[in-house]
């Protein structure tokens, strides 16, 4: 394929030397749970997201199920209370929300950032929705004015799906004045999975927030439910982060802003190169800091179109087929969710381009014209 989709291997080659010096530091420290390189990750976690707090933990779902059990242990939400969620996401938004005992709310996304839309999650609040969960999707901030106000008036909790967004910023302040994803709200959980633009070699996760009741429950609850060793103030888990991976999220987490650069600098030229009308090209936001996990248009005859790219050497994905809504796990309990047209459309048509390493600028021409001309 001469426009791999995704190499991993690829992906990390410009930093392999450090990931090496580091791995072996960890090796050789003889400290590979609960140490320096754990406590130094969630500093500058904390740091970039722009909260008070970050607790490293073993993956982006264990980072919601937390926070969620967190606010339950806290008394701030209850077992049965509802959380919207938007209808296109990942399932493991949804499956955080059913994990907890909570009832999960399929709101419909906007058109143009394919994220929650708050007009639309506006006419599903009634007494039983007590939290909202924006999904940065794609690495485009979900966050407005309308979103902001929408929760301040009805107390909800804002727990930030920032699974693929790390470095992005809205151009409206969060609750907490700050405009980073992952400090908009009040709580936010973070995946570091591989694929991700700041991604372990592994799994791994984290929770940021300024509150410090919750951070503290999050950590207990990560570590068996204990505030020290061998006193379990609570029923938990185990859903640490291991020495190794912080290790290589610090290595990676110094190039960050630059591999956001990069992308961003792709989606430009995509978005500039692309014309035919039969393409819908995302939305660019001056006014954001967009970070671009994904580069996804929409396409007529998406299987044709596909399979025409693969033959001209240009890699895939879709990003998601099937929203969760009509995964078999949930066909029973989301039967009640209203219509979610506008989520089911972009399931049918969406499709990913190239934007990981090795893709550059001018490979995002080339795949342009290739588009352009099949």
């Amino acid at each position: 394929m001469k426009y791999p989709f995704l190499s991993l291997k690829q992906a990390n080659a410009p930093f392999e030397e450090e990931l090496k010096h580091a791995a072996l530091g960890v090796i050789e420290s003889g400290w590979y749970l609960h140490g320096e390189q754990t406590e130094l990750l969630e500093q500058e976690i904390a740091a970039i997201c722009q909260t008070k707090y970050c607790v490293a933990v073993s993956n982006g779902l264990d980072a919601l199920r937390l926070t969620l059990k967190g606010y339950i242990s806290l008394g701030l939400l209850s077992e049965g209370q509802k959380v919207i969620v938007p209808g296109n996401t990942f399932i493991a938004t949804v499956l955080a929300v059913s994990d907890a005992g909570l009832t999960p709310v399929l709101c419909d996304p906007r058109e143009d950032t394919m994220g929650l839309d708050a007009g639309k999650a506006a006419d599903l609040i009634d007494d039983d929705v007590a939290a909202i969960m924006p999904v940065h999707l794609y690495g485009t901030p979900c966050w407005d004015e309308q979103l902001k106000e929408l929760a301040v008036a009805h107390n909800l909790l804002v727990i930030e799906d920032n699974a693929q967004a790390i470095g992005a910023e809205s151009d409206v302040e969060g609750i907490n004045g700050t405009r980073r994803t992952g400090g908009l709200g009040h709580a936010a959980g973070i995946s570091f999975y591989p694929t991700k633009n700041l991604g372990a070699l592994g799994d791994a996760g984290a929770v940021v927030t300024n509150d410090e009741r919750l951070a503290r429950t999050v950590r207990a609850l990560a570590n068996y439910g204990s505030d020290r060793r061998y006193h379990n103030i609570m029923q938990g888990y185990n859903c640490r982060i291991d020495e190794i991976q912080a290790a290589m999220l610090r290595v990676k987490l110094s190039h960050l802003d630059e591999e956001n650069a990069r992308r961003d600098a792709i989606a430009k030229v995509y978005n500039e190169s692309i014309c035919r009308p039969d393409v819908i090209t995302p939305t660019r936001f001056d006014a954001m800091r967009q970070v671009w996990h994904q580069y996804v248009i929409r396409v007529e005859n998406r299987n044709d179109f596909m399979q025409q790219l693969e033959e001209q050497g240009v890699g895939t994905d879709i990003h998601y087929a099937t929203p969760p809504h009509l995964q078999p796990c949930y066909f029973e309990d989301l039967e009640g969710h209203t219509a979610l047209p506008v989520t089911e459309d972009l399931a049918d048509h969406v499709l990913s381009l190239p934007i990981a390493r090795p893709i550059t600028e001018d490979d995002a021409r080339q795949i342009a014209q290739i588009i352009n001309a099949i």
